[in-house]
């Protein structure tokens, strides 16, 4: 076949291919390429192809399609053989599914399965959006501690073929709750009949169900855990979260911040499959807000109007300045923005980041009047530079304070600092650097 015809990066066959060649690519190669090449196939053709498969191998290619293949799919797909591939799937990819179906279809699918993972399916999709319980898995080892290493090995070996990870396996009590856990190799490396219970993990590391799934993410970060068990009130434990959960809810809370950045209202569909209503419903509030927030600067301007008719020179710095203002602004912002989600900063340590900021911020002010001097004395003069300057150092102080400070005030009052970065920050930045300006020159062009 001439690489033309296939995907470079992938190796991929093109859709126009033989079915042989297609069915030899469905059958040996990764899901997760498999997943990834079905998603730009039409949605006949791509179930036509995932039918193909062998049901063990369907499901594990379907569970690592997008959410919104998925459901496209579910569309078209038999409501027996969706229920056959959701009943292989792990527990969290299939209550995902689930909320992403419509009523409709919810109900089709539930017709078609099992007590057992209708009650599990119902159980895990009514925890909210965001949760650690919204993103945990039922499909998890336990053990006793009263078993043998030798027991607990046999357990394990029958449980495996239903669990998502035996790596870690969780000891409990009578009562479901967590009261340990045990690394596989140390079950290996025990005396066969040494109780789990004298060589486990008394004081493992737990989540509740209500914890952010963010907060999840970080604590399996921070302790380089597999998985991270979630237990209710009762200390019982209810599902756990495997790191690659955790890394797919850090990669959409990431999107969304940057989304949030650009003041865009965070939406769950990628940008190839989002549709023209959604990408501007999410894009317009922001950007009417804004309009009006621009308006301060058109008054600011207009008040000052006898100013600038008296120096029109004024007018050929104003886009340099408020630019830099919103520049020194945003990058403030975008750096504060990123330590208060990864926790390298806390609200507390906003009266140290404060002073430390205005030292940074005097210096770049300082050398950004340096930079623009010049510059104003060649085109209007010695007391036009001197305006030029100082307001160069004033404004950029000002914005990078504003754009420092905004994300700690948005977080005292429970909104996402994301919001303050990019078009905020400017905004306000540009309002303030308007006024710095003319009034500066008022002051000093009047003497």
């Amino acid at each position: 076949m001439k690489s033309a015809d296939r995907d470079p990066s992938t190796n991929w066959p093109s859709l126009n291919e033989p079915d042989d060649v297609i069915a030899a690519f469905m059958d040996s190669a990764h899901v997760v390429d498999v997943a990834g090449w079905l998603e730009q196939c039409p949605k006949p053709e791509a179930a036509r192809h995932l039918a193909a498969l062998q049901l063990a191998r369907r499901a594990k290619v379907f569970e690592n399609m997008a959410l919104a293949a998925q459901s496209g799919l579910a569309q078209i797909v038999s409501p027996a053989d969706l229920a056959a591939i959701v009943t292989k799937m792990d527990a969290d990819d299939r209550a995902d599914l689930f909320n992403h179906l419509s009523p409709k279809q919810q109900q089709s699918l539930m017709r078609g399965l099992a007590v057992e993972e209708r009650d599990d399916i119902n159980r895990l999709a009514s925890y909210g959006e965001g949760t650690a319980g919204a993103i945990m898995t039922s499909d998890f080892a336990t053990l006793g501690a009263q078993m043998t290493a030798q027991e607990a090995i046999a357990a394990l070996r029958e449980a495996a073929p239903e669990t998502e990870t035996i790596y870690r396996s969780y000891v409990l009590d009578e009562n479901d709750r967590l009261i340990g856990s045990v690394r596989l190799h140390e079950l290996i490396l025990a005396d066969e009949d040494m109780r789990i219970g004298e060589f486990m993990d008394r004081a493992p590391k737990s989540i509740t169900l209500d914890t952010d799934q963010e907060d999840a993410a970080r604590m399996i970060e921070r302790y380089d855990l597999l998985a991270l068990p979630v237990v209710d009130a009762d200390g019982r434990l209810m599902g756990i979260v495997t790191h690659d959960d955790a890394a797919d809810a850090m990669q959409a809370e990431t999107t969304e911040d940057f989304q949030r950045i650009s003041t865009v209202l965070p939406f769950t569909q990628n940008m190839r499959e989002a549709g023209i209503a959604v990408l501007y419903s999410k894009r317009i509030v922001w950007l009417a807000l804004l309009v009006f927030g621009n308006l301060f600067s058109g008054a600011g301007i207009a008040y000052f109007e006898e100013t600038i008719l008296a120096y029109v020179s004024l007018v050929f710095f104003l886009p340099l300045l408020i630019d830099s203002s919103g520049n020194a602004g945003s990058q403030s912002a975008t750096l504060m923005v990123r330590a208060l989600a990864t926790g390298d900063v806390v609200l507390k340590d906003w009266r140290d980041l404060i002073l430390r900021e205005c030292a940074v911020a005097a210096a770049l002010g300082a050398t950004m009047a340096f930079l623009v001097l010049p510059l104003g004395a060649m085109r209007a003069g010695p007391d036009v530079a001197l305006v030029v300057g100082l307001t160069m150092f004033l404004v950029v102080i000002v914005g990078s304070l504003v754009g420092m400070s905004l994300p700690f005030l948005l977080s005292r009052l429970r909104l996402d600092p994301a919001t303050a970065s990019g078009p905020l920050v400017t905004t306000i930045a540009d309002g303030v650097g308007v006024l710095v300006y003319f009034s500066i020159a008022t002051l000093v062009l009047s003497l």
